[in-house]
């Protein structure tokens, strides 16, 4: 019983040293912004999009634009 409950324990301290990096992945079903954008055929940018383009969204979490022609 000791050993199982000291496996237990192991288990649980190794998931919450896991638990931030989970903060990376998007929920199940959902795509990243940024993969949406490229899908429909846009580019992300930081700056202001470049002539002829316009702002289509966002990207990286809404800290840049999605630029689409």
């Amino acid at each position: 019983m000791r050993v199982l409950s000291f496996l237990l324990l192991i288990l649980c301290l190794l998931f919450s040293h896991l638990a931030p990096g989970a903060g990376f992945l998007t929920g199940l079903g959902q795509r990243s912004d940024h993969y949406i954008c490229a899908r429909k055929g846009g580019t992300c940018n930081f700056s202001p999009c470049p002539l002829f383009t316009r702002v289509e969204g966002t990207c990286y979490g809404g800290k840049a634009k999605c630029c689409m022609r």
